[in-house]
C-alpha cells in the first residue's frame, strides 16, 4: 500500500517506469526460467496422460482376468498367469543378413502362436477354439496397453529424470494419438468379449456373405476355402475361419492352393480395410493392384511371391476408416459397404477376366463376430 501510494507522488518515477516495470518483469523470468516453466507444464500434463493409461492397463488386464475366470471358475493361478502374459514378448531374428528373414520370422510367430495357445488351453481346458481365439485377443490388447503404459512412462521418467525438454515435448506431442489408440483397444476389449465384428473384419464379412451357405473345406491353419461359379468363372473364396478372433494364414493358403495343389489361377482379388487419410470418409471403398493385406508381412511376401511367379494379376480393394474404427466394434458405415465391394469385385472379375478363368477372392481381416 505504501509502494502505491509513493507511486501516485512520482517518488518512484512516471508512469513510463511502472509500464516498463511491469514489462521487463516477466521478460526476464522468462529468459531464465522460461525452459524450466515448459519443462513443468508439459511433464504435469503428460502425468495426466499417464495416469488415464494406467487406468486403461489396470482395467484391462482386471477385464481379461474376470473373462477368463467366468470359463475356470476359479481364480487360482489366474492372475499369476494372465501377469506373465501381459510381459510377454517376441524377439524377432536377426536381419543382417536378409537372406530367408521371411522363414525365420514365420517359424518365430508359429512358435509365439502355439505357445500361446497352449497356455490359454491349460487356463481353461473346458473352452472351445471360439473362445480360445477371444481369450487371445482379449490378452493381446492387455499386453499392448501395458506395453504402451511401460514406454510413456519410461520417457516422462527419463524426461523427467534429465529435464530434457527435447524428450518430453515430443512425448507430449505424441500423446493424443497414444490415448487415442489405446481408448480404441479398450473399445476392442468388448468386442471380442461378446464376439461383435470389428472394423478390421469387413474383407472377411464381405467374403464370408458369398461363401454362405456353400461347402466349405480347411486349406491352411484357421483358413478356410470354398468355390462358386459367376458369369462362366470358377471362383475360390479364401477366408479366416470366424466366428472366433482369427486371421488366418492366407499367404500360406495361397502357396498351397496354387502351388502344391496345382491350381491354375488367372486372377487374385483381395479385399481388407484401409486406413484412411484425415478428411476421407468412413467407409469409402478404392480400388487398387498389389496384396493388400497387414500384419508382419510374412503373407504379403507369400502371396507376392506366389503371384509373380506364375504371372497372377493383384488386384485390391480398400475399405477406408481409421486406426480407431478398425479395431472397434463395426460401424454402421462401414458394415454398409459390403453390397458395394461385391458390386466391385463383379466388376472387375467381368473387367479383368474372361469365361473359363479362375479368380481367387481373398478378405482380409479378423473374423471375431464373423462366421461363413
Amino acid at each position: 500500500m505504501v509502494l502505491f501510494e509513493l507511486l501516485q507522488v512520482g517518488l518512484l518515477g512516471d508512469q513510463s517506469w511502472l509500464s516498463l516495470l511491469i514489462f521487463w518483469v516477466p521478460f526476464i523470468i522468462l529468459i531464465f526460467y522460461g525452459q524450466r516453466i515448459q519443462m513443468w507444464t508439459a511433464l504435469s500434463q503428460i502425468s495426466r496422460d499417464l495416469n488415464k493409461l494406467k487406468l486403461m492397463r489396470e482395467k484391462s488386464r482386471k477385464e481379461a482376468i474376470d473373462f477368463v475366470v467366468n470359463f475356470n471358475k476359479t481364480q487360482d493361478n489366474v492372475t499369476e498367469k494372465i501377469d506373465q502374459f501381459l510381459d510377454y514378448f517376441t524377439l524377432l531374428p536377426v536381419d543382417l543378413d536378409p537372406a530367408g528373414i521371411i522363414k525365420k520370422i514365420e517359424h518365430i510367430m508359429n512358435v509365439r502362436d502355439d505357445r500361446v495357445r497352449a497356455e490359454i488351453k491349460r487356463l481353461i481346458p473346458s473352452a472351445s477354439d471360439i473362445q480360445d481365439s477371444n481369450v487371445e485377443n482379449i490378452l493381446e490388447v492387455a499386453t499392448a496397453l501395458n506395453l504402451i503404459y511401460k514406454v510413456v512412462r519410461h520417457y516422462y521418467l527419463l524426461g523427467k529424470k534429465t529435464m530434457s525438454l527435447y524428450y518430453v515435448v515430443q512425448l507430449q506431442m505424441a500423446l493424443p494419438i497414444i490415448l487415442q489408440e489405446a481408448e480404441a483397444l479398450m473399445g476392442a476389449i468388448d468386442a471380442f468379449k461378446l464376439s461383435q465384428p470389428i472394423g478390421d473384419g469387413i474383407g472377411a464379412m464381405v467374403v464370408g456373405k458369398m461363401m454362405a451357405d456353400r461347402e466349405k473345406r480347411v486349406i491352411a491353419k484357421d483358413t478356410i476355402i470354398s468355390e462358386m461359379e459367376y458369369k462362366g468363372r470358377k471362383l475360390y473364396l479364401i477366408k479366416a475361419e470366424g466366428p472366433g478372433g482369427n486371421v488366418g494364414q492366407p499367404g500360406n493358403a495361397m502357396t498351397r492352393f496354387i502351388e502344391e495343389m496345382g491350381t491354375k489361377v488367372d486372377a487374385i482379388i483381395m479385399i481388407d480395410a484401409a486406413l484412411k487419410l484425415e478428411g476421407e470418409k468412413t467407409g469409402e471403398v478404392a480400388e487398387g493392384v498389389g496384396a493388400i493385406i497387414g500384419g508382419i508381412g510374412v503373407d504379403r511376401f507369400k502371396i507376392e511371391e506366389v503371384a509373380s511367379k506364375h504371372n497372377i494379376p493383384l488386384y485390391a480393394i480398400a475399405v477406408k476408416q481409421s486406426i480407431v474404427e478398425a479395431i472397434s466394434v463395426m460401424k454402421k458405415e462401414i458394415a454398409e459397404t459390403m453390397d458395394k465391394a461385391t458390386g466391385i469385385i463383379n466388376r472387375v472379375i467381368e473387367e479383368k477376366t474372361k469365361e473359363g478363368d479362375r479368380v481367387v477372392i481373398v478378405g482380409v481381416g479378423n473374423t471375431v463376430g464373423i462366421s461363413q
